[in-house]
């Protein structure tokens, strides 16, 4: 070890020894910064420990704990619902472990290893996927299966279907979902249906036809540019339609009749159900549309107002501004955006409760939250959050560029951090503590004060019952006023509740 190494671990020693905690019946905290950042409140039940700022973060609320070595993993306990969940290298793997489930993937799902516990007999049921390669588990109702893609497999009730079978996929496939079998040979080429009285073929993209006696009749003709299909046929709606892309599009029926023509240039539809008339010029952009509470006037990408009952979605200069509000007795929601993530406020409210909540991103600036317990909460910078605003960014990976964080709420508790505590400063009540690493800390509350200068090379302290002025953390000092005792010293406890 070189030198100046030995002397950084005298000095840090030193400091260790000589800085004690500050402890209070409301909490104890000891920083020495950027290494040890300990904070706690026995009253809460509430401790944390962070090493080297955001890297190292333990901590214990209650019963619930949270162990952190950031990037590379994340454990949440929570103890109310007998529940651990992990993220390793978020979003790469993450994990969860509870009463009824115990559960491994990775690759956003693609990847997976599930244990599901039930109170059955034989009950515990495990499967596991590594979409689209290998599948592997069991259905209550069909019993187990295994796919092994593209060989050979069985699949039942995944993917919205009842079953899938496959040999050497493309050459052959077959799904069942709701009694009817469709086989494809050389898939998407060659496919036939079977059903209760429902069959079908097609040969793709040149023909294809399909019916069911009483539901539906379909035909196409070089897919996707003529369609013949009547539909709905045991409904009090049945629609016949007729499609010739580009050059017309027909659908009519008791409840409905549409016209496009040179789609998408033209085209118009009234739905007498709803009773809503609907006319489009070059579809999506240019619509009108009346009816049943509904108006819509979308002239993209100048200007967009489209209003419902308890609804209301608005454009401007798309993609600029936007505009989208949601109503009802019981809830309300809000958003406003502009050039789509640029800036986010988003605004929720549930006026009975009388609760609400509240975001505001400013990309790549800062990030601004408000719960529902009127706590609120400001991050500079934000370059991930408006874009990618997800759970685990927020734990995993937000505390290394979270320059300055500050958070309050409306009976005037507050708690700031700059550079991972090298400076904060928190309010709670009439109790006051901030720090600048390693020139000056304060405790300060209605009967106490104390005032450290260097790590406490210079204290002052004052309580009730006298002043005290030490130097170079010697126990013996200055004193005037009564006899002076190491307690009384004021402190946080580094939350908001």
């Amino acid at each position: 070890m070189t030198s100046l190494g030995r002397y950084i671990l005298v000095v840090a020693a030193l400091l260790l020894l000589a800085s004690p905690a500050v402890a209070t019946e409301e909490g104890e905290i000891f920083t020495l910064w950027p290494l040890i950042d300990y904070r706690s409140s026995p009253k809460e039940r509430f401790s944390n420990l962070s090493i080297l700022g955001p890297l190292l973060k333990f901590q214990r609320s209650r019963e619930d704990s949270i162990l952190a070595v950031r990037p590379f993993f994340y454990r949440e306990n929570d103890a109310l619902h007998a529940g651990v969940k992990s993220d390793y290298l978020y979003p790469a793997v993450s994990s969860e472990s509870g009463p009824e489930v115990e559960r491994v993937q990775a690759v956003r799902g693609l990847f997976q290893i599930n244990t599901f516990h039930r109170n059955e007999p034989g009950g515990e049921e495990e499967s596991s996927m590594f979409f689209p390669l290998y599948l592997k588990g069991k259905s209550p109702k069909y019993g187990p299966y295994l796919w092994i893609f593209p060989f050979y497999g069985d699949a039942y009730e995944r993917f919205w279907k009842d079953e899938y079978h496959f040999v050497m996929f493309p050459l052959y496939g077959r799904t069942v979902n709701k009694g009817t079998t469709t086989r494809n040979y050389l898939y998407p080429f060659f496919s036939t249906v079977e059903g209760e009285k429902e069959s079908g073929f097609q040969l793709w993209p040149l023909y294809g036809q399909g019916h069911k006696e009483g539901v539906y009749e379909k035909h196409f003709l070089a897919w996707p540019f003529f369609f013949y299909e009547k539909l709905d046929l045991n409904s009090d709606n049945p629609v016949t339609k007729i499609t010739a892309l580009p050059l017309f599009a027909l659908a009519d029926g008791p409840q409905i009749t549409s016209r496009r023509f040179l789609w998408p240039f033209f085209g118009f539809s009234d739905n007498r159900k709803t009773g809503v008339s609907e006319t489009d010029w070059f579809w999506p952009f240019w619509v009108t549309g009346r009816g049943a509470g509904l108006e819509v006037d979308r002239f993209l990408p100048f200007y967009s107002d489209e209003r419902s009952p308890g609804k209301r979605r608005e454009w401007f200069l798309w993609p600029l501004y936007r505009h989208d509000r949601m109503e009802t007795d019981l809830f309300e929601e809000d958003r406003r955006r502009i050039f789509y993530f640029l800036f986010n406020d988003f605004q929720e409210r549930w006026p009975k409760a009388a609760m609400s909540r509240r975001q505001t991103t400013l990309w790549p600036l800062y990030l601004y939250r408000r719960d529902e317990r009127g706590v609120s909460s400001v991050s500079v910078p934000a370059p991930v959050e408006p874009v990618f605003d997800k759970e685990g960014i927020e734990k995993s990976w937000a505390p290394f560029w979270r320059l300055y964080q500050q958070r309050w709420n409306d009976e005037g508790d507050s708690a700031v951090s700059f550079l991972w505590n090298f400076y904060w400063h928190e309010q709670r009540g009439k109790e006051l503590a901030y720090e600048l690493f390693p020139l000056v800390s304060y405790r300060g509350g209605e009967s106490a004060t104390d005032l450290r200068l260097l790590k406490g090379l210079v204290r002052y302290r004052s309580t009730e019952n006298g002043v005290r002025l030490s130097f170079f953390w010697l126990p013996l000092g200055i004193s005037w006023g009564e006899a002076m005792t190491e307690h009384g010293d004021g402190g946080g406890s580094g939350r908001i509740h």
